[in-house]
């Protein structure tokens, strides 16, 4: 029986012969482009008319690696970025803590070399805190009985006077700064010795001269130091410098306002002389001014 295809399908060689001739001529043309080299140009314009597509092709991987390696260099230079900050943090607070170190141990040097001028027993106190009420002007110290702090106490800082301690507990003590409206202080001026009394001024932060005479003889920039005459202050220390003098209204007494020399405000670490008022002399009683007893009801 004939199992061979009709003749209509019949194209040529069989299948087999083509194989055959294909690869003789595949192993041919690889021989003599391997000697000749005839092949080349053939290549080399095939390859150009292929790059294009070659591109396309390549473009989806092209596009996945740019945007893999995006997403890592974002990654790495937040990473970076908040390792900065974090380091530019620690940088700050470490600057912050040295000045303040620096700062604190140069008025520490002030404040012991002014303690060595003076050769009184004193002892360096910290300022805790300000007391919240807005009406008065008084500073917390780490200072208390256990430290020989008593009331009535000067307080001084390398600029000159800052207050007087008026309560004490244990631990701790409250200073009355020289700006409280409630404070005192007998002053001298320096150039011509004249004495009157400063006062917490109205105005924050500032002493000032109540009551003087309207020639009195002073100036803008003259010194105030404590006068001495209320046995506290140790005389020659700074007060302040006088800022404004004039009359306090026409044809009436003059004032003067006093601008602190000592850093009331900032000061971190102040000098409290530890005086003890109790151990001063009493004054004799034979010495007492003693009024008449006819004149106690006469006007």
């Amino acid at each position: 029986m004939d199992r061979s295809p009709p003749p209509f399908f019949k194209q040529g060689p069989s299948a087999n012969a083509r194989l055959a001739f294909f690869s003789i001529l595949a192993i041919v043309l690889i021989v003599i482009d391997a000697r000749m080299n005839v092949l080349a140009p053939l290549r080399q314009g095939v390859g150009t008319l292929l790059y294009p597509v070659q591109r396309v092709l390549l473009w989806p991987r092209d596009t996945i690696a740019t945007i893999r390696d995006y997403t890592i260099d974002v990654g790495r230079i937040r990473a970076e970025n908040a390792e900065l900050r974090r380091l530019e943090a620690v940088n700050a607070r470490a600057l912050l803590q040295a000045e303040q170190l620096a700062t604190e141990n140069a008025q520490l040097r002030r404040l012991v070399d002014m303690r060595e001028r003076l050769a009184i027993r004193s002892a360096v106190a910290e300022v805790l805190y300000e007391t919240r009420d807005p009406f008065i002007r008084h500073l917390v110290l780490d200072k208390g009985l256990q430290h020989g702090v008593l009331p009535g106490q000067p307080v001084i800082d390398p600029g000159g006077v800052v207050g007087q301690i008026t309560r004490v507990t244990e631990f701790s003590s409250e200073v009355t700064l020289l700006t409280d409206r409630q404070s005192t202080i007998p002053v001298s001026i320096r150039r011509t010795g004249q004495r009157a009394v400063a006062f917490g001024g109205p105005e924050p932060g500032r002493l000032e001269l109540r009551y003087l005479p309207a020639n009195a003889d002073l100036r803008e920039g003259d010194l105030l130091e404590p006068s001495g005459l209320d046995d506290l202050f140790p005389p020659g220390l700074p007060v302040g410098r006088v800022v404004e003098f004039g009359p306090a209204a026409p044809n009436t007494f003059s004032r003067a306002v006093i601008e602190p020399t000592a850093a009331i405000e900032r000061s971190r670490l102040v000098l409290v002389l530890l005086l003890d008022r109790s151990a001063l002399p009493e004054i004799p009683e034979e010495l007492v001014t003693r009024r008449p007893a006819g004149r106690s009801n006469r006007r």
